[in-house]
């Protein structure tokens, strides 16, 4: 993985809860890391669903290696919010391929 190729910056957020002054738990999403990426592939593909028709776009992002990423983080690329589908290690601890996923209605 050569660094001239991690031009797209992504952050990662994981979801939690938190206390609010109140007593009250609250449910947000906090960062997890700011981390510079490859994006390797960028599709939409449209689908019938039983709301009616809609995009997914799929994009694929290569970074290097965070411990801790899991399918229940989301990505935040360009103020966009992406599901991870498929997290993949690259080598001992060299890089991360992650696959996500974004629904367009």
């Amino acid at each position: 993985m050569k660094s001239g190729n991690l031009v797209e910056t992504i952050q990662i957020e994981r979801f939690t809860t938190t206390v609010n002054d109140a007593g009250t738990p609250v449910q947000t999403w906090t960062r997890l890391c700011t981390l510079r990426a490859e994006r390797v592939d960028q599709t939409t593909e449209e689908f019938i669903r039983g709301f009616g028709a809609s995009d997914e776009e799929l994009v694929i992002f290569r970074a290097r290696f965070f411990e801790g990423i899991t399918n229940a983080d989301r990505v935040i690329w360009n103020g966009d919010a992406f599901n991870i589908k498929q997290v993949t290690p690259i080598g001992r601890r060299k890089g991360v391929e992650l696959r996500c996923v974004r629904i367009m209605p």
